[in-house]
């Protein structure tokens, strides 16, 4: 009698691409707002179960499958910032959003594919979560780097969070992806994997709670979220309700906050024309206070910047570094400029700032800045803290609508909290605004779409965690370490 078949196999690969659809869904499940972090390595586990059986391209097309999976369910949201504030009608805006999607599940397909092509089956416990991790770098830096949806992102509430501080977000995802490869070694009765699977979830216990100190007394930060309609803020009654709002919600907070911030081109004119209000407004405040706002600002070449300004008690300025293609800047410009309505937004021309920048300081202390979307680049923050006591971020996540990329942003600003030791702050348009200690804990959190001020203490902090002083090299030197074993002798030789 002919012995069966089994699961997966090239002869019967689609039990492989049907699981890689459902680890997909799985790992967007783990991440917030569902927050169910324990799936992250079952859907390594589905992911990495017989993935030598089947041929380079079924194995290929399995990553890919998955790709479309993670960011189809996970990173949907492109279609409202496309089609509600894009002015693109619903056919393009779903064509693409298909595209978006579809694209980003390539990354998936390529380390899917070498994968199978360099590696055998020995070893694959290791070498299948280090080319995990290391796929995740490259998706994270090519391209200007897409570092949405990364495995460990989904791990600040579970036991494994006290390793963030060692190693960062892809340290996390590397043990995520260990705990999904053990897990198939031990269901395939490899009792050993017991131990080396218990040993990455028990050792956070022994981890330092506290890697970093108070380094002053406590400030009062006050967040303003203005809540203002994207679609008519830059018209001149949109320019007046910004400025009127944000005077009033100034003016309404206590006497004794020591900074006010107001979000991401919270005023949405140009610095020279919001300089003069701020001014005024500053004026009828406490003496020592300080206000700072996200701003857009124009230079004597006719550059234009998204930046963080301030007035009253503070010094310094930041320019965003890292700019969102498609959003800020238009990669190709002289042949897509034009074509759709998306590609021509209200100044969608931005120009980056310089790398590396010095810290705002206020009230003695210093804070490292990020714009938006430049929270989600692990090693972008982490060089932010190197110099500063408290890490702030603003942010217009009035894009996102009512999807849930902005409670997927607000996790990943908290894993970065958690990786520095510092407090994040962190002024959004209409959500979610926030204060998160050096725990990466919710202090103080306001309701989205909806006028809110957050008023709270901020604890300024010095020292260093491993990760913030090396950054995310050690965890991408140890995935490849991992990888090393697996490889083709073919390929070892080369």
């Amino acid at each position: 009698m002919p012995a069966a078949l089994p699961l997966i196999s090239a002869r019967r690969p689609w039990p492989a691409y049907l699981a890689a659809l459902v680890a997909g869904v799985l790992a967007t499940l783990s991440f917030a707002p569902f927050h169910l972090w324990w799936l992250g390595p079952i859907a390594v586990a589905l992911m990495a179960l017989d993935q030598h059986r089947l041929t380079l391209g079924q194995a290929t097309l399995r990553g890919w499958l998955f790709g479309v999976a993670l960011f189809g369910s996970g990173a949907s949201w492109v279609y409202v910032s496309i089609h509600d504030y894009g002015y693109t009608g619903v056919p393009l805006a779903l064509f693409l959003t298909v595209l978006f999607v579809a694209t980003l599940a390539l990354f998936h397909a390529l380390i899917f594919g070498l994968y199978r092509r360099f590696t055998t089956p020995r070893w694959a416990v290791l070498s299948f979560a280090g080319a995990w991790v290391l796929g995740e770098a490259f998706r994270s830096w090519a391209f200007t780097g897409f570092p949405w949806l990364l495995l460990g992102s989904a791990q600040v509430d579970s036991p494994l969070a006290p390793w963030a501080p060692v190693g960062g977000v892809y340290l996390l995802s590397l043990i995520v992806a260990l705990s999904g490869t053990l897990l198939v070694a031990f269901c395939r009765r490899r009792w050993w994997a017991a131990a080396p699977l218990a040993a990455l979830w028990l050792l956070p216990l022994l981890l330092p709670t506290h890697w970093t100190q108070q380094a002053a007394d406590p400030l009062r930060f006050a967040l303003l979220q203005g809540d203002l309609p994207q679609l008519s803020k830059w018209s001149p009654e949109g320019q007046r309700q910004a400025v009127n709002t944000y005077t009033r919600m100034t003016r309404e907070l206590p006497d004794d906050v020591d900074v006010i911030v107001w979000p991401e081109t919270a005023l949405p004119m140009l610095a020279q024309q919001a300089l003069p209000y701020l001014e005024r407004l500053q004026a009828t405040l406490p003496e020592q206070s300080a206000l700072l706002t996200g701003i857009v600002q124009r230079d004597a070449d006719e550059r234009y910047y998204n930046a963080i300004i301030g007035v009253g008690a503070t010094r310094g300025e930041y320019r965003k570094a890292h700019l969102v293609p498609f959003g800020e800047f238009l990669p190709l410009d002289f042949l897509l400029r034009g074509v759709i309505d998306f590609f021509n937004l209200p100044m969608s021309d931005f120009s980056a700032g310089a790398d590396s920048q010095p810290p705002i300081l206020t009230h003695g202390i210093a804070i490292g800045s990020a714009i938006c979307y430049e929270i989600v680049y692990p090693d972008l923050v982490a060089e932010r803290a190197r110099d500063s006591n408290v890490l702030l971020t603003v942010s217009n996540d009035t894009w996102f609508g009512r999807s849930i990329g902005p409670l997927q942003h607000l996790q990943m600003a908290r894993l970065r909290a958690l990786e520095n030791g510092r407090y994040v702050v962190r002024a959004t348009s209409n959500g979610v605004t926030a204060i998160i200690d050096d725990q990466g804990r919710l202090r103080e959190r306001a309701p989205q779409f909806t006028p809110a001020s957050v008023v709270g203490e901020v604890v300024p902090m010095t020292g260093l965690t491993p990760f913030t002083r090396t950054g995310s090299w050690p965890a991408w030197g140890l995935a490849l370490l991992l990888l090393l074993p697996g490889l083709t002798r073919r390929f070892q030789r080369a």
